[in-house]
């Protein structure tokens, strides 16, 4: 009989989670390491070099990888000979572990998780619950696999009903561009197959706690049918040449992980769940003789990459910037931000829509007019820091607010991650604004550009509150112009041809 301790617990839990908020798995880091070596498109190779200096800056400077430090999901297996010497509930022990990692003093976790999701949607303030899975098993460990999925790529989940007679990987080719590229590619693919509908998600989710381990399947040739759909899934998802954050190049997913259980004979259940570029999780497991911590990696396993700006590159005063200059920029186009911004995500948007609507109108610190608003909500700062990591949002969520406050406000641009959707394009268009990408991923490095940070705006939203931060040097690329040119339908278009036309060797 094994005896587990609640704090010894409590304890592995919270440390697994402060681990791989900073931490990558290294198995990753190589495969996007391999994929950005290989990359022929700038702006993809680019937008990889941030990703991975982003996580080596965080691995050393212990603060996350993305501001969005996700929802926890757990996956237990507690042995039949296991005996707790514990007063809380196993459900109670993780969220104990959960809250806190999340409110560590050296190293602030953001809060996401909201109670009440179709009401009033309050904030927990501590991330608190996760998602528990339990299977009670043989023997006599507690076996743990704890994980934290950012909003973006959880939202891109997709689930599906086929028929015995359909293609899997039809499916997934059909499916994968609808999902933009608001999950942040390049990422994992996970996939269930079978059972019901729900343990196909289940499964599709607990796949993506797999080491990337593609290329030896590749080298040593598949052994079973799930094995094929790996390779086959693989090189049909790259050859649609999404690239990285979606614009376009020869590496969209780094592995596709399978977990197959048996179905129905008139039934083939399949879902698939999206890991972004803050792929996170990791694996302990109890014995009874204390606490299961993890092991920090080696940071010379991170490759030394350096991020240069490149010829043609703009600096933006935001503080001066006019239409005029704005209606200059060409899709694809490098600029470095400084000045001041505003921030708001859903939350803000929403509540700038009612306040104007109402007659009320705007707060004075928050006049819009040709100024520069970045979907983002930051984590709290630690130490000397202005702000915590501050990556973008995904842009699309705000597109039904974009021509209401376009035309209401005179904003003149707005900055986010991944493409915007057929209205927000449109609204661009029709007001002449600019939308800009920030690198999904890279929340640390962009975080060294603000140089000061201030709530103005909504102070109970937490995270998703107005800021004004101040930049110097923002590395952004122009994703919409303001004729609603977009490089997240341009560039993929572009370099699936290229993988067509000229046989280019994918990894």
């Amino acid at each position: 009989m094994t005896v587990i301790r609640q704090d010894d617990f409590i304890d592995s839990v919270a440390d697994a989670l402060q681990f791989i908020s900073y931490y990558h798995p290294v198995d990753f880091v190589q495969a996007v390491h391999k994929a950005w070596e290989m990359e022929q498109n700038p702006a993809a190779k680019d937008a990889m070099a941030q990703i991975l200096i982003n996580s080596r800056m965080c691995a050393e400077g212990h603060r996350p990888i993305c501001q969005d430090t996700g929802i926890v999901t757990v996956f237990l297996k507690i042995g039949m000979s296991v005996q707790w010497d514990a007063k809380m509930s196993v459900a109670d022990m993780v969220n104990e572990g959960v809250r806190r990692a999340y409110t560590h003093p050296d190293n602030v976790l953001r809060a996401s998780i909201l109670a009440d999701p179709a009401g009033a949607r309050k904030n927990t303030k501590d991330n608190t619950p996760a998602v528990i899975h339990m299977e009670v098993v043989e023997g006599d460990t507690v076996d743990v696999q704890v994980a934290a999925k950012g909003g973006g790529s959880e939202n891109k989940s997709k689930m599906v009903m086929l028929n015995p007679s359909d293609s899997i990987v039809d499916w997934v080719v059909k499916t994968v561009p609808t999902m933009g590229a608001g999950w942040c590619p390049p990422g994992m693919l996970g996939i269930g197959i079978g059972g019901t509908a729900e343990k196909a998600a289940v499964m599709a989710k607990e796949s993506l706690m797999d080491p990337v381990d593609i290329h030896e399947l590749r080298e040593r040739g598949p052994a079973s049918r799930v094995e094929e759909l790996r390779l086959e899934i693989m090189d049909a998802v790259n050859r649609l040449g999404i690239g990285a954050q979606g614009l376009g190049g020869l590496t969209t997913v780094l592995d596709v992980k399978i977990r197959d259980y048996p179905t129905h004979a008139a039934s083939l259940p399949v879902a698939m769940i999206p890991n972004c570029a803050a792929t996170r999780h990791a694996h302990f497991v109890l014995d009874g003789n204390g606490p299961a911590l993890q092991t920090p990696p080696d940071i010379n396993d991170w490759p030394d990459i350096t991020w240069e700006v490149g010829d043609g590159v703009r600096r933006i005063n935001l503080d001066t910037v006019t239409p005029e200059e704005a209606s200059q920029w060409q899709p694809g186009d490098t600029l470095l931000l400084s000045g001041k911004m505003l921030t708001g995500r859903d939350a803000a948007h929403k509540k700038m829509k009612e306040l104007i609507e109402s007659g009320e109108g705007l707060p004075a610190e928050v006049d819009l007019k040709g100024r520069f608003i970045y979907y983002v909500g930051p984590v709290d700062p630690v130490r000397d820091e202005v702000v915590g990591p501050a990556g973008p949002t995904t842009s699309t969520r705000m597109d039904k607010f974009t021509d209401f406050i376009l035309e209401q406000t005179g904003l003149l641009g707005m900055i986010g991650k991944a493409e915007r959707g057929p209205a927000g394009v449109e609204a661009i268009k029709k007001h002449g604004a600019v939308y800009l990408m920030a690198v999904g991923g890279a929340a640390y490095l962009v975080s060294k550009a603000i140089t000061s940070a201030k709530v103005v705006a909504f102070p109970e939203l937490g995270m998703e509150a107005i800021y004004e931060f101040e930049v110097k040097d923002m590395p952004v690329s122009v994703a919409v112009d303001a004729r609603g040119t977009s490089v997240h339908q341009t560039g993929p278009q572009i370099w699936r041809e290229k993988i067509e036309e000229q046989a280019i060797e994918l990894i």
